[in-house]
């Protein structure tokens, strides 16, 4: 690609280039400013998440172990186990004090609800269905139909007292009357008897809420979330934990806890997401945050206009730098400029280009100034040579006149004096001299229309004297073109031409007419016969140099052609028209918008 093609100054250029650098600088240091800003602020946002994640998770373990000593006093009592193993019961030796577990009982569980809002229910159970239960008051009784096997709470509670069980999310339906949504806490009811029963299982349904309002406190943004998984994977809570059971929502649960790093990143563009994972050995529960990229980086909107307005406001002024520059670089090379686009229009006469600086451009103006004032110098010596040239050329060729037209001539007039036909003789003597003057004047270079026309008249009459019953004539000129301007010698040779080529060898009388008027803005002249005519050889062989009869005047139509075309340009000279047998037409065209003499 030409530089050329895109900028037609220097200036342009070095101003394109200029500010291409600036803003190139610009943009990259902008670029980079903006991407170590939004990784700034995205790493920043991480550490800020993993923060509050890990403070959940230790929030979360501190509530759960707290809720688990709770069970903990409860199972490790003898209370508890006593009253599911009383005389109520099977295969125990019966209990008087059977009324004083369970009232014990009740009030440690009336104690516990009044004093914690976030447990919904507190009980013990055995898997035997005609077994003693007991929940939160006293006054709930056990749904028969629920097989406690199936409740993942109680089946994974049996017999182990070590630890707690802690359940995802589920509805809790082992009370009759009540399907809470709540998480469970089970622990196994230590068996202080020595006998083998151990399915004994006391339990907390924690409301779901309560995990909730711990969620609720980590400010994860506007668009940002908490939400929990069990060891399996399922939901503990969620905040739209609704939508996701109506499949209106979904997580990337699988890619979560397949996760090799703390960090995982989801989705493109506005869609994408990080979560920030937290595992639990307390509760095996994972704590998942989970942000909305264009939420953090829109904390960098603010930098970024910042960022930006800077950058505009440093484009501008480099723009301003950059043309301040590059029109002092240019400025010299401006005014050489326009001197040489008047040198190339032909002005030699400019002044000398004035530049004050004396670097390359001063010397290279320095140089330009004294090259032009040596081709003014040459120009004028040539259009003076070309001039004298021309002239000289235009004055041989006026000057070629056939001597043997003059002698012909003069025997004519000896032989109508020697026949005493003195009349003849006295016009065929004027207009000879008429000729010999035109002819042989050279003081002249142009002539009005009217003298070629005399010239022609005179001529012609010569003519028709010396050809007697061979040669008519008429001559038609608009006044309009009389007195335009032209070289002489052009309408005689023509004339003549159309005489020994076409009339000459007619066998009967020959008229030839000549006529003058002005068409499209252009003088024409037109000579015509009705001669012998020409065919297409001959017509196209008209104007050679070499087709000049010997016994014409000399000049010919190679002659007139050749000084109109250097007198005038090539769209004017003389063209021809001709039928074999008809005869012939020839144009002379000149510029009709000359001024007149």
């Amino acid at each position: 690609m030409k530089i050329s093609s895109k900028f037609k100054s220097i200036q342009s250029s070095i101003f394109c280039a200029v500010s291409i650098l600036v803003l190139s600088a610009v943009l990259v240091v902008t670029v980079v400013s903006l991407r170590y800003t939004n990784s700034s602020i995205y790493e920043n946002s991480v550490m800020y998440t993993q923060t509050i994640i890990k403070q959940l998770n230790q929030n979360i373990d501190s509530y759960i172990s707290y809720m688990d000593n709770i069970a903990s006093v409860i199972a490790q009592s003898g209370d508890a186990y006593k009253y599911l193993y009383s005389e109520k019961g099977y295969g125990a030796t019966k209990d008087e004090n059977y009324s004083e577990y369970r009232q014990r009982l009740v009030e440690q569980f009336k104690t516990i609800l009044k004093g914690r809002a976030d447990i919904r229910n507190i009980g013990i159970v055995r898997e035997d269905k005609n077994s003693p239960s007991l929940f939160d008051n006293g006054l709930s009784v056990r749904n028969t139909y629920v097989d406690l096997n199936t409740q993942p709470w109680y089946a994974d509670a049996v017999g182990k007292y070590d630890r707690y069980n802690l359940t995802s999310s589920h509805v809790q339906n082992v009370i009759k009357g009540e399907r809470p949504w709540v998480i469970t806490l089970s622990r196994g009811i230590r068996n202080y008897t020595g006998t083998e029963a151990e399915d004994g299982v006391v339990f907390l349904d924690l409301n779901y809420s309560a995990i909730s309002e711990l969620c609720a406190q980590s400010s994860m943004g506007d668009k940002g979330y908490v939400f929990i998984l069990d060891q399996n994977g399922n939901i503990v809570y969620h905040p739209q934990q609704q939508q996701l059971y109506n499949e209106l929502q979904t997580e990337n649960i699988s890619l979560v806890m397949n996760a090799k790093s703390d960090i995982v990143t989801v989705g493109k563009g506005d869609d994408e997401k990080i979560y920030a994972l937290s595992h639990s050995d307390i509760t095996g529960w994972t704590i998942v945050g989970c942000m909305n990229m264009s939420e953090l980086l829109r904390n960098s909107r603010q930098t970024r206009s910042i960022y930006v307005l800077v950058a505009m406001g440093l484009i501008i002024v480099a723009l301003l730098i950059s043309s301040i520059i590059a029109k002092n670089i240019t400025l010299p090379i401006q005014k050489l400029r326009d001197s040489m686009k008047k040198v190339q229009e032909g002005d030699f006469s400019v002044s000398d280009v004035v530049v004050d600086s004396e670097n390359e451009i001063g010397s290279l103006t320095k140089s330009f100034d004294a090259m032009t004032h040596r081709i003014q110098e040459l120009m004028e010596q040539n259009v003076y040579e070309q001039e004298q040239k021309r002239k000289s050329e235009l004055k041989a060729l006026q000057s070629q006149i056939n001597p043997h037209f003059l002698y012909n001539t003069l025997d004519s007039i000896i032989w109508m004096a020697e026949g005493k036909k003195n009349e003849e003789v006295v016009l065929m003597t004027a207009s000879l001299a008429r000729l010999l003057r035109q002819s042989i004047s050279n003081e002249d270079e142009v002539v009005p229309i009217i003298n070629e026309v005399e010239y022609a008249k005179s001529y012609l009459t010569i003519q028709k004297m010396r050809y007697k019953d061979k040669l008519e004539f008429q001559i038609d000129v608009d006044s309009s073109i009389l007195y335009i301007p032209l070289i002489k010698l052009v309408l005689q040779p023509v004339i003549e031409n159309a005489i020994y080529h076409g009339l000459k060898y007619k066998e009967s009388k020959g008229l030839l007419i000549v006529k003058g008027f002005m068409k499209d803005g252009n003088a024409v002249l037109q000579v015509i016969d009705d001669g012998v005519g020409m065919d297409e050889e001959t017509l196209a062989h008209i104007y050679d140099k070499h087709k000049v009869n010997y016994h014409s005047n000399g000049v010919g139509v190679y002659n007139v052609q050749k000084r109109l075309k250097l007198y005038y340009v090539d769209d004017y000279g003389i063209t021809y028209e001709s039928k074999k047998g008809e005869g012939t037409t020839a144009t002379i065209t000149i510029p009709g918008s000359q001024e007149a003499i």
